[in-house]
């Protein structure tokens, strides 16, 4: 690993509410996680990643915060946040928090306190102000604009739940670089910024001029994110991570038209790294992924590489469901854990565990169900609880049932279930893990290759994948060191099957 950890490491992403229900009310808590941080270090991975645990009334999951240095009764105190940070430290785990700087919840003090000057107010169109101040669509469905009782409006590109902070105001700027210290203080290792492409408007708040914004996010300019006057925001940031010893960093949640301008918020000056989403967001295909992996090492910043999260449907899924999906899960998590640069791996993508497709309606909890006129089942499906055991009400998550149902199916997923098979997922990542950390990667180049292979090298180490709808053959490559699935050896020769990844020396 380089002299800076975060360049190369792998990071595996909590959903609080869903790995570990320590006390058995049904909710993931970090006493819960704290418990399990010794099957993190096994694995494999350098860091862990912890979605929001402060005070919040969980109208989204706790990504609306009601305050920034305290812990929610639902996920513990402030002293098992300490004792989770310190365990992990032990274990030679770094930690990532979650940040949430665009919006807080409608319960914090400020907007309790009636201070319009720290979030987002305007007055309505229309002969009476009955009408938004412009068309900005919410993230979650409908207009991005409430009425109060006085007939302004407050700004909301998320839940009504979550007004939007006004970072014209020194206050709000001063009182999150307070926040960041009061984290690095209690000793953690990075940030991971939630929606760090918001918190500036384009001035005077003009019309998007487009239906169906959030489908947008990525692929167009609007006027309400990634605009550039949020650079100097994280220059300010840069300077407080830089006062800090032990490579503390941060992470942007950026979705952007494109990945010069995601590279933008990795300046030397600013955050660390920027979430690759167009690798995310690739079709299974040579000719889809080759681009975007192209695209991303061109930039100039630390690559970063990441396959799903608790904000889109899991890739087992979106690569084909079933045996088709598990296979091409295990070749994507070889591709990815090759590429330079850190690699983000989301909690039950090691077990191979699918989108949860058939939810009952009355379980679902994310804000996006409501919002969208029930049309959008929303995030639930990537967020069930993961199995770690093949027996229990939860499947070993907590002592009761989970905040949300797991199939019967997850039995044959668990942990527990996956340890000993020494062809399951968990083991597959574990290997890998194991031989990314002590291979001598070196310069990366692409490999030429037929259509449907897609294959590079890092000095003497090789990784190929077969995205085509038949066996490939490649002249024997030496040292095979692992396979996604099983291949062949046959006159000098692999046999590569469809959908299976290869890494040999």
């Amino acid at each position: 690993m380089t002299q800076e950890w975060w360049r190369e490491a792998v990071v595996y992403q909590v959903y609080v509410r869903s790995f570990a229900d320590g006390d058995g009310d049904g909710v993931g808590d970090l006493p819960g996680m704290r418990s399990r941080l010794p099957y993190l270090a096994d694995l494999g991975v350098d860091a862990v990643w912890l979605t929001p645990f402060y005070s919040s009334p969980m109208a989204d999951g706790g990504y609306d915060v009601a305050d920034y240095r305290s812990v929610d009764p639902l996920f513990g105190t402030l002293h098992d946040a300490a004792g989770l940070i310190h365990d992990a430290h032990e274990l030679g785990l770094r930690v990532i928090v979650d940040i949430v700087p665009n919006h807080t919840s409608d319960q914090h003090e400020w907007f309790r306190a009636g201070l319009r000057d720290h979030y987002v107010f305007r007055q309505g169109k229309g002969a009476r102000g009955e009408l938004p101040p412009n068309d900005w669509q919410s993230v979650f469905g409908g207009p991005a604009w409430r009425r109060v009782a006085d007939g302004s409006w407050y700004l909301h590109l998320f839940a009504p739940e979550q007004p939007d902070l006004n970072w014209e105001n020194p206050a709000v700027r001063t009182e999150f670089l307070d926040i960041l210290r009061f984290w690095l203080d209690l000793g953690v290792d990075g940030f991971r910024v939630d929606v760090a492409h918001g918190m500036v408007k384009a001035e005077g708040l003009p019309d998007a001029g487009r239906e169906n914004q959030s489908e947008l996010l990525s692929d167009a300019p609007l006027p309400y994110f990634d605009q550039d006057g949020v650079h100097d925001i994280y220059r300010e940031w840069r300077r407080v991570l830089d006062a800090y010893p032990g490579d503390r960093m941060a992470v942007a949640e950026a979705w952007a038209p494109t990945p010069e301008r995601t590279a933008n918020y990795a300046r030397p000056d600013e955050l660390h790294q920027a979430f690759n989403f167009h690798f995310l967001r690739a079709d299974w295909a040579a000719d889809a992924m080759r681009p975007v992996i192209d695209a991303m090492l061109s930039t100039g910043v630390p690559p970063t590489w990441v396959l799903s999260n608790h904000d889109v449907q899991r890739h087992v899924t979106r690569y084909g469901g079933g045996e088709t999906g598990l296979r091409r899960a295990r070749a994507a998590a070889l591709l990815m854990l090759a590429l330079p640069g850190s690699a983000y791996v989301y909690q039950g993508e090691e077990l191979g565990l699918p989108e949860v497709l058939d939810l009952p309606e009355s379980a679902l909890r994310d804000p996006v169900w409501e919002r969208s006129g029930h049309t959008d089942r929303g995030r639930d499906g990537c967020r069930v609880p993961i199995p770690w055991t093949s027996t229990g009400p939860s499947l070993g998550f907590g002592a009761g049932p989970g905040w949300l149902p797991q199939p019967e199916a997850w039995a044959k997923l668990s942990a527990a279930e996956q340890h000993g098979s020494p062809e399951s997922m968990l083991s597959l990542y574990r290997k890998v893990l194991r031989l990314r950390r002590v291979l001598p990667f070196g310069e990366f180049s692409w490999l030429d290759l037929p259509e449907g292979l897609l294959g590079f090298r890092r000095g003497e180490f090789h990784c190929v994948v077969n995205f085509g709808p038949s066996g490939a053959r490649l002249a024997e490559p030496g040292e095979v060191l692992v396979a996604s699935s099983y291949h062949g050896l046959e006159g000098g020769e692999v046999l590569l099957p469809p959908d299976t990844a290869l890494w040999w020396a």
